[in-house]
């Protein structure tokens, strides 16, 4: 394990029994097996450790969603299922790092106080990569955007049951009741925005053109003389 990666575990640890505020530089050094002498190296303040700390997160949760998707569609499930797959793998990932805090409500008012930069550049790379499995799915399984929609407007709806779902659960809490309520809403979400792909319908065909003749049409009156004409003629 690198130096790095031991004080952001120890410093997790440290923020989540001890929230944000009461937490010191001092006491992640303690809990790394460190100086502060030797954290100061690697980190200039308590701000900068927790935007550290935050980072990785949000890498994690990213990883997570990635693999999420890939094995909801490896194993054949629907646009919902890897949608939800995805959403609640990521959203998991969050929730799981700062389980049994007495601190949630705190750290994830910090998060947006020390670090709003770094939330919106994941929020960016979370709505992309929805966007991209969105556009995949569809296109492997057949489906169809109703009403215009692009892959980016349905990731953007999704974004925005996320946020409306969060309103009704403060920090995610409790985990259970908002991924179970945020599935719901997603699901229902995407049944309303795809359907099957119409197929494509060919061309009209040329119209035929009239068969050629191969000879004129006669027209009808007999060349042959007469019998009693042609002996006249010998004679």
């Amino acid at each position: 394990m690198s130096p790095r990666t031991r004080i952001l575990d120890a410093a997790m640890t440290v923020f989540r029994r001890q929230g944000f505020r009461r937490s010191s530089i001092e006491q992640a050094a303690e809990a790394a097996g460190l100086t502060r002498q030797a954290l100061y190296h690697h980190f200039k303040s308590k701000e900068a450790l927790f935007r550290a700390v935050i980072e990785r997160l949000h890498e994690n949760a990213l990883a997570a969603e990635i693999a999420a998707a890939e094995a909801a569609e490896m194993a054949g499930g629907s646009l919902a299922d890897v949608i939800v797959a995805a959403v609640t793998a990521k959203l998991g990932t969050l929730a799981d790092s700062l389980d049994g805090s007495p601190h949630v409500e705190e750290l994830f008012s910090e998060h947006l106080v020390q670090a709003r930069d770094l939330y919106q550049k994941s929020a960016a790379a979370y709505g992309e990569q929805i966007a991209t499995t969105i556009a995949r799915v569809c296109r492997k399984q057949g489906l169809a955007l109703n009403g215009g929609m692009t892959p980016r407007d349905l990731a953007r709806c999704v974004e925005m049951a996320i946020n409306g779902t969060k309103s009704a659960y403060p920090a995610m809490q409790p985990a259970d009741a908002f991924l179970r309520d945020l599935e719901i809403m997603l699901r229902t979400l995407i049944a309303g925005a795809t359907s099957p792909a119409k197929p494509r319908t060919a061309g009209p065909k040329p119209a035929k053109r009239p068969a050629r003749k191969s000879a004129k049409k006669s027209s009808g009156k007999s060349t042959k003389k007469p019998a009693r004409q042609n002996q006249r003629d010998r004679k």
